[in-house]
């Protein structure tokens, strides 16, 4: 990006909006510099690095001591132990005997709390991953007052896009990096912000924004794939709109 500048009487100004000078990006949107918040994010920011990594090695440090053990098995074989007849061990057949039964002990303990445990997290990410994205899809005001096609066939094509980090929906562009935002500095973008800037990149947004003069359906399918519809036009029932979607974004 570059600094928005006018020339009066010879001298070039730079342009300034609110007080903060105006940057014009690559896509051509102007958007002020807020300079004393970018200062005050990079300030945070670093000082939670810092604070994040010296917690990390303190971390390290401590469990170094207890590398590559497991501290609830080692408790229950210890008290297993405990209890066996010291004599017995004598025996190295008997000694493997004992090592078996407290690997199945352990197994039949364990395994299927873990497995329960597992489905429950999984369905907790599910409802959190609908609530979170399929939410914020469904509440976008980008969505109503920009796209011409259902909020469904958009989420379709975007929904890949977001994902669930800390509780918190974060967007990623088609490099798989984080999509910050354009008015706050060193910050995550929110939902319509980061959906504005994937759909701003989408070779086909003619299509589906509202008041597009791209002429006929928009869409422009595989024409090697002859049985299947060639434009949105040519969908005739919602499941089909949303399946062609869904292939154009694999193919953008």
């Amino acid at each position: 990006m570059k600094l928005k500048t006018i020339e009066v009487n010879g001298q070039t100004y730079a342009v300034i909006q609110e007080g903060k000078p105006v940057y014009v990006h690559e896509d051509g949107s102007e958007v002020p510099h807020d300079a004393p918040h970018t200062v005050a994010t990079i300030t945070r920011l670093n000082g939670e690095a810092k604070t994040h990594r010296e917690a990390k090695e303190q971390f390290e440090a401590q469990a170094k001591a207890f590398e590559g053990l497991d501290p609830v098995k080692v408790k229950e074989a210890l008290n297993i132990v405990q209890n066996l007849d010291a004599k017995k061990l004598v025996d190295a057949g008997e000694v493997d005997k004992v090592k078996a039964e407290i690997t199945e002990a352990l197994k039949q303990t364990y395994e299927p709390q873990l497995q329960k445990l597992t489905q429950e997290r999984d369905s907790v990410q599910q409802q959190l991953h609908s609530e979170l994205i399929g939410g914020g899809f469904a509440r976008s005001k980008f969505i109503q007052d920009n796209i011409a096609v259902p909020v469904d066939m958009i989420q379709a094509t975007f929904g890949k896009n977001f994902q669930i980090e800390n509780g918190k929906v974060v967007a990623v562009g088609a490099d798989g990096q984080k999509i910050y935002s354009r008015t706050r500095p060193g910050e995550i973008a929110d939902f319509d912000e980061a959906l504005e800037t994937l759909v701003g990149g989408y070779q086909h947004k003619d299509s589906i924004l509202k008041g597009s003069q791209a002429g006929g359906g928009g869409f422009q399918g595989n024409g090697g794939n002859k049985s299947g519809p060639k434009s949105l036009a040519e969908c005739k029932t919602k499941e089909e709109k949303i399946a062609y979607m869904k292939q154009v974004g694999e193919q953008a």
